[in-house]
């Protein structure tokens, strides 16, 4: 199952390192979840979902705190949560979250991304079915063995515990995310290299090199569109 997950967020973090895409991106998803319950993450799960996942990609105080002042103000901006599906090149899969204010631009926006760069977008429920929604949380300084007893003291379970270069992978249920987080926290871990909640295909596939070239083009496409979150995909980029 390993994704080498801070493999790739070393690639978006790389990619985005010149740009402010991927703070405007969490600043809309920390106003719709502080928005949506309270602004406070002790009492707002989803809201404190997003700022663990903030932390791993060192999104400055500066934008959490204004985003949930924003919500706190009772900002007057609505964002619906859009799922998309579709093919890129040689059958390959892919998945698009997005959060929009304007249902009637997003979606022509990621079907023009999809068929400008080899792809087509389908309907819904078209490739979600052959991906599984999972906790995805990483940490540095302890082998998987050290992290499954962990687990185990604190009857918390996992789908998979690998070690993926320097960091161990936890791989769990959704509903599982806070409980391994709090685990490990207790066990004296402080700070996450991954801490997701993703969608990851149950089978992956390889592309020859010119085929490869041309699907990162198309996630890079969909990745820069304003409204869109996440992309999820089952292509095994090496």
């Amino acid at each position: 199952m390993g994704r080498k997950w801070n493999n790739i967020k070393e690639k978006k973090a790389s990619k985005d390192a010149n740009t402010s895409r991927i703070y405007a991106k969490f600043g809309r998803e920390i106003y719709v979840a502080a928005k949506q319950g309270e602004p406070d993450p002790e009492a707002n799960q989803a809201l404190k979902f997003v700022l663990e996942r903030a932390k791993t990609y060192n999104v400055p105080k500066a934008i959490i705190e204004r985003a949930i002042e924003k919500a706190k103000g009772g900002g007057e901006e609505n964002y619906d949560e859009m799922r998309y599906e579709g093919f890129g090149p040689n059958g390959s899969m892919i998945i698009v979250d997005a959060l929009t204010n304007n249902v009637n631009r997003t979606a022509p926006e990621v079907r023009a991304a999809f068929g400008k760069n080899g792809g087509n977008m389908g309907v819904s429920g078209s490739v979600a079915y052959m991906f599984d929604a999972t906790a995805v949380i990483g940490i540095e300084g302890k082998s998987s063995d050290e992290v499954l007893e962990i687990l185990m003291e604190a009857d918390v379970d996992a789908r998979d515990i690998l070690e993926e270069d320097e960091a161990v992978i936890v791989y769990a249920e959704p509903d599982q995310f806070h409980a391994v987080q709090e685990a490990l926290k207790g066990a004296g871990i402080e700070e996450f290299t991954v801490a997701e909640l993703s969608m990851l295909a149950q089978n992956d596939v390889t592309l020859d090199a010119e085929t490869q070239e041309q699907f990162e083009k198309l996630i890079d496409a969909l990745e820069d569109l304003e409204d869109v979150q996440q992309v999820y995909h089952n292509v095994d980029l090496g």
